[in-house]
């Protein structure tokens, strides 16, 4: 499919998507939401997709926020489904059943740092900054800001940068833990390449059910989660995989993963 607002690139597994807005720093307006949205949908059932990479373009911004003339118009009823909307849209992201990592090379900012927040994994380059300053503009954070936040650095650390609306550096956000791995710039990229090459080379079938296991677990009790941990590995333990992974292992070869 043809995009707009987003670069779609595959090599070898691996899929790069990259946020294409520079001269407006990449903001997620209802259409560039749209794209990434058909973007996931696809990815999500492709074979060849192993992993993805999610980026911005240019230097400046990952993603620098929202569009704020399209906030500007909105009011509790259309505010609400629009929030909803773009919920809907990181709650496909963080379900992808191939691993995804948020590249951010810039400001990831309201809607951008939400965006990162849905990825997987998150790698930043020395000059990103992050932050959540909905409420510089009397609202709040609505595409999951102030429940994956504290879910990822705790309450209080949520609290102080949903509450005052300040910006963090690269090497701030990775101290709290809101950012997985700060490199230079120039590496970013190859960097989140190399951790996926090392993840796709794994068994298909048992990197989409530790996604599935981990996501599903966060959302309820320890009891519960443990029984779904349980039955995915009872599931694993039907596989294909899983007998290729047992017999390389005592022969001392690599296995062949085939993900059935």
């Amino acid at each position: 499919m043809a995009y707009k607002n987003i670069l779609v690139t595959d090599d070898d597994g691996i899929t790069r998507l990259t946020i294409n807005r520079p001269d407006k720093l990449n903001a997620l307006d209802r259409a560039t939401l749209k794209e990434i949205d058909t973007a996931f949908t696809e990815l999500n059932g492709q074979k060849g997709c192993r992993g993805i990479i999610l980026t911005g373009a240019g230097e400046k911004a990952f993603v620098a926020g929202a569009d704020i003339s399209e906030i500007f118009e909105l009011n509790k009823s259309n505010g609400e489904k629009y929030a909803l909307s773009g919920q809907a849209v990181f709650n496909r992201i963080e379900q992808t059943q191939v691993p995804v990592i948020a590249a951010v090379n810039g400001y990831a900012l309201g809607g951008g740092c939400e965006l990162a927040m849905t990825c997987h994994l998150r790698f930043a380059s020395e000059t990103a900054r992050f932050g959540q300053p909905e409420v510089n503009l009397g609202i709040i954070p609505g595409f999951g800001g102030t429940q994956r936040l504290p879910r990822l650095v705790g309450k209080s650390r949520a609290l102080e940068l949903c509450l005052s609306g300040k910006i963090i550096d690269a090497h701030e956000a990775r101290r709290i833990g809101l950012v997985d791995r700060v490199v230079p710039a120039p590496e970013l990229l190859n960097e989140a390449e190399q951790l996926l090459r090392l993840i796709i080379s794994k068994g298909p079938l048992a990197v989409a059910s530790i996604i599935k296991s981990i996501n599903e677990g966060l959302n309820v009790g320890l009891p519960e989660a443990l029984r779904i941990e349980a039955g995915n590995f009872g599931h694993a333990c039907a596989t294909a995989d899983k007998e290729e992974g047992t017999r390389a292992f005592p022969e001392k070869r690599t296995p062949h993963f085939k993900g059935n």
